[in-house]
């Protein structure tokens, strides 16, 4: 009986991911009701989720990746998240405002992995911790949707895939570009022959906009007490608590992975999805 529940809900979780990962689009980019729209599409299209499935899911990692991830998975019948965590308390206070007073948080994610009342754990913290915490949470027994990119150094990479291999768990990496509609279409029409042979193809990306790329606001209680700064760093150098580091990490190598990592992965990804 137990293998039988492990397998039905092993086959949710990749059909949520599935779901998920196809609609995961930020609320600036389409009205609420456009979103939850598209949410619905994808479920009755591909008839994945049952009306007896039921999943915990957890959030690491609550900035603004996280959040829309969460919103869109909870769109999905029989999803609870029941735990956040992340290392600003302000998200912590403003994921019990979003989701209610009875959600567990922590600045811990090893508290969430520890709990037995969670399936799977949506990973969206900067990229330098991707990896470590990927690999706990399998071998923690959840399964992982892990934002892009999949590591913080290919180098990282294998060591994911083994302990996928090792645990069984879903591991998907999530890419909001790569999994869009309109790719979806475009790789259909494709096939279908509407588009004809394909020769060339040319993509765009640029973030020329007045306040410039990954320039996001500094709460204004950003300090040493209100974020867990010595985690922060405590696998790459070590500095002294800078608010514009821990908020606009996505500036800094030590953190993120740069244009080629965050934004023309959806150029070249997409590609390859289609072709």
């Amino acid at each position: 009986m137990k293998n039988n529940q492990e397998s039905s809900r092993r086959g949710f979780i990749k059909k949520l991911a599935a779901s998920t990962a196809a609609v995961a689009v930020g609320s600036n980019v389409l009205a609420a009701t456009q979103e939850n729209e598209r949410v619905q599409f994808i479920i009755h299209k591909r008839q994945y989720i049952g009306t007896n499935d039921n999943i915990n899911i957890a959030l690491i990692g609550a900035g603004g990746m996280g959040t829309g991830d969460t919103i869109t998975a909870l769109k999905v019948p029989g999803v609870k998240l029941v735990a956040v965590c992340d290392l600003y308390d302000g998200r912590l206070k403003a994921a019990k405002e979003r989701w209610g007073q009875d959600i567990f948080t922590t600045r811990s994610y090893k508290e969430i992995l520890n709990r037995s009342d969670i399936d799977a754990v949506i990973v969206a913290t900067p990229d330098h911790w991707h990896q470590q915490i990927s690999i706990d949470a399998m071998r923690a027994g959840k399964h992982v949707y892990c934002e892009k990119p999949m590591v913080h150094d290919i180098t990282e990479g294998p060591a994911v895939i083994k302990a996928q291999k090792e645990t069984g768990k879903v591991f998907q990496v999530g890419s909001q570009g790569v999994s869009s509609l309109g790719n979806e279409k475009a790789k259909e029409l494709l096939k279908d022959g509407a588009i004809g042979q394909l020769n060339f193809a040319e993509g765009f990306w640029a973030r020329h906009s007045p306040g410039g790329a990954w320039q996001y606001p500094i709460p204004a209680d950003a300090s040493a007490a209100t974020v867990d700064w010595d985690t922060f760093v405590s696998n790459t150098t070590k500095r002294s608590f800078d608010a514009m580091r821990f908020f606009r990490w996505r500036n800094y190598r030590d953190y993120g992975t740069g244009m080629s990592g965050d934004l023309f992965v959806h150029l070249f990804s997409s590609l390859h999805f289609i072709t």
